[in-house]
C-alpha cells in the first residue's frame, strides 16, 4: 500500500460522490479535450474550479493566469477560474479586468476590504460551480501544471476526499526559521491526529467541493487556512493522499510574517483539534496533575500526618477542573450536529 496515502474503512459516506457526477459529466461529452472550454453554459456546472487569491499580485497574475488556462484547456476538464482581488492596492484588480475579457473561463471577484487569503478561498469554493476545487497561489511558487494530475486521483479513486500537492523543499523567506518552526507544528498536528501529515500546510490542494462546505464556515482569514481544511479532513476520517511537487521561489514581495504566522499555525492547529476531539488536548494535563497531586498528596500525609499543602490541593484542583473542561469540551463535540 502507498505509505502516502491515508485509508480510513471505518467512516460511513453518506454523502453522494461528486467523482462520480464528473466521470458521468466527461462521458456525455465524448470531444471534452478537443474543445473542453466550449462544453458547459456559464452558469452550468462545470468539472473544476480553480480559486486564485490574489493581493498585490499585479507583476505576474497574468502569467500564472495564462499557464493555468493553458493547462487546464489540453486537460480534458471543463474548467473555471476564480481571481479574487483582496482589495489589492495595486494595479492587479485592473490586470484581471483585462484577462477577464481574453479568457472566458475566467470569473473575477473584486473584495472592497481586504479580508486575507483565508477569507477569499472561503468565498471562491462557496461560490464555485466544479464539483472539485482547486486551490493554488498566484505567485508562480506551484506547478500549477500539475492541476489536472490531483484532479484525475480525485475521479479515479472515490475513496479520496482530498490530494495535496507535498512540497519536497522550502523555497520562502525566513527559511531557517520557517523550516523548524513548521516541522514542529507538523509533527504537532500529527501527533494530535494520529496520522503522518508530510506538508501541512501547501497551497496547491484538490478537493471535493460537496465534502468540504461543512468547514468553510471553520477557515481563518489568513494563511492558516490550509491547515484547517487539512485538519477537518482528518478529524473527519476523510482520506487525503499526498503526491510530491516542486516549489519555486515566490515572485513578488511574501506576505507571510513569521512570528505573528507561526503563532497563528500553531493556535489553529490545537483549536481544530479542540474543535473535533478536545480530550486529545486537555486530558494529558489534567491526568498529569491528578497524578502528580496524588503523588505530593501521599507524601504530605507520609510527612506530616493529617496535613496536605496548599500547593498540593492548588494541583489536585487544577487538574480536576481541567478535567471537567475536557469532558464538558468532549460532550458539547459529540452533541453538535
Amino acid at each position: 500500500m502507498d505509505p502516502s496515502v491515508r485509508h480510513s474503512r471505518t467512516a460511513t459516506r453518506s454523502l453522494p460522490r461528486s467523482g462520480s457526477r464528473l466521470h458521468r459529466r466527461r462521458a456525455s461529452r465524448p470531444d471534452a479535450r478537443a474543445h473542453p472550454a466550449d462544453q458547459d453554459e456559464p452558469d452550468e456546472p462545470v468539472d473544476v474550479s480553480v480559486v486564485l487569491p490574489c493581493f498585490n499580485e499585479e507583476q505576474h497574475v497574468l502569467a500564472e493566469i495564462e499557464r493555468t488556462v493553458a493547462t487546464m484547456e489540453t486537460s480534458g476538464y471543463s474548467y473555471e477560474i476564480l481571481a479574487i482581488d483582496d482589495a489589492s492596492t495595486d494595479d492587479t484588480l485592473k490586470v484581471l479586468r483585462s484577462a477577464e475579457d481574453r479568457f472566458p473561463r475566467l470569473r473575477v471577484i473584486a473584495f472592497a476590504t481586504n479580508g486575507g487569503t483565508g477569507t477569499a478561498r472561503r468565498i471562491g469554493t462557496q461560490q464555485a460551480r466544479g464539483d472539485i476545487v482547486v486551490w493554488t497561489d498566484a505567485d508562480m511558487s506551484y506547478p500549477n501544471e500539475r492541476i489536472p494530475e490531483l484532479v484525475s486521483i480525485l475521479e479515479q479513486d472515490e475513496t479520496v476526499d482530498q490530494v495535496v500537492g507535498a512540497r519536497t523543499s522550502e523555497q520562502g523567506s525566513h527559511r531557517l526559521l520557517r523550516v523548524p518552526a513548521k516541522w514542529l507544528i507538523r509533527k504537532i498536528a500529527e501527533r494530535l491526529t494520529n496520522t503522518r501529515i508530510p506538508d501541512l500546510n501547501s497551497g496547491l490542494r484538490a478537493f471535493r467541493r460537496e465534502v468540504s462546505l461543512p468547514y468553510l464556515r471553520l477557515l481563518p482569514a489568513g494563511f492558516s487556512c490550509v491547515t484547517t481544511i487539512t485538519m477537518a479532513f482528518l478529524h473527519n476520517q476523510h482520506v487525503i493522499r499526498y503526491v510530491p511537487i516542486p516549489y519555486a521561489k515566490r515572485s513578488g514581495r511574501s506576505k507571510f510574517h513569521f512570528v505573528k504566522d507561526a503563532y497563528r499555525y500553531i493556535l489553529q492547529v490545537l483549536r481544530m483539534v479542540m474543535y473535533f476531539n478536545p480530550l486529545k488536548v486537555l486530558m494529558p494535563p489534567s491526568l498529569a496533575l491528578l497524578t502528580l497531586g496524588s503523588g505530593k498528596a501521599v507524601y504530605d500525609v507520609v510527612a506530616n500526618p493529617v496535613r496536605l499543602a496548599s500547593n498540593t490541593l492548588l494541583i489536585l484542583l487544577t487538574g480536576l477542573i481541567i478535567a471537567s473542561l475536557a469532558l464538558l469540551a468532549d460532550l458539547i463535540v459529540r452533541s453538535r450536529s
